[in-house]
């Protein structure tokens, strides 16, 4: 091969490098990203060590870096949808949980029972693993919380794993702008007990 044949491979092979990052890095922007579960808070729809891909486009696109929406600044998402965001508290930080509650919605919590405007909200993927109900001190949100009002622009989440989930009742309500995007599937679930795949996990999310 000439020196001008190899120049010219090599450059073609360069132009398809840079031409693929850029399209990868537009489907990250736009399109999918990829998220690793790092809680057991989701169980037992997502387990920690989980590997999901989330849509970008359900709620409208954000600008890359900030939480300015491109288009789509009036889409909410749908109760029960499983939504990735920017975490209020710490913009440096995802979280992952269900959205419970949309604007104008009343929670109420009443012993561990979740109820949106005074109707008992259950659905078949929450999961409780302390019998007790606490009613004192700072943990007592988790059991007994509200009434409140969903604000304007906002949503109230919770994780499917009620008694270990860090959420909407301890930190308050997501900005609908800090979401990212939503739950698609998993595509790969690493138990990290015995350091081996998950295969059950493989698969679609359960909705």
């Amino acid at each position: 091969m000439t020196k001008e044949k190899t120049k010219s491979v090599a450059r073609d092979w360069a132009e398809a490098l840079v031409v693929a990052f850029i399209i990868a890095m537009i489907i990250r922007a736009f399109v999918l990203q990829a998220y690793r579960i790092p809680s057991s808070s989701m169980e037992d729809t997502l387990l920690k060590g989980d590997h999901i891909l989330a849509t970008k486009y359900n709620y409208g696109l954000t600008i890359p870096f900030t939480t300015r929406k491109l288009w789509g600044e009036d889409l909410v998402p749908n109760r029960s949808d499983i939504v990735i965001f920017t975490f209020p508290g710490n913009h440096a930080m995802d979280f992952v949980k269900r959205v419970i509650g949309l604007p104008g919605d009343t929670i109420e919590i009443k012993e561990k029972k979740v109820y949106v405007n005074g109707e008992r909200y259950k659905i078949p993927y929450e999961k409780y693993t302390d019998p007790f109900i606490l009613s004192q001190g700072q943990g007592k949100v988790r059991d007994n919380f509200g009434p409140v009002v969903v604000e304007p622009g906002h949503c109230f989440v919770m994780g499917d794993n009620r008694d270990q989930s860090y959420d909407s009742r301890f930190w308050g309500q997501v900005p609908i702008e800090n979401i990212k995007g939503k739950a698609l599937i998993i595509y790969f679930s690493w138990d990290s007990t015995v350091h081996w795949i998950r295969l059950s996990r493989l698969g679609d999310l359960v909705h």
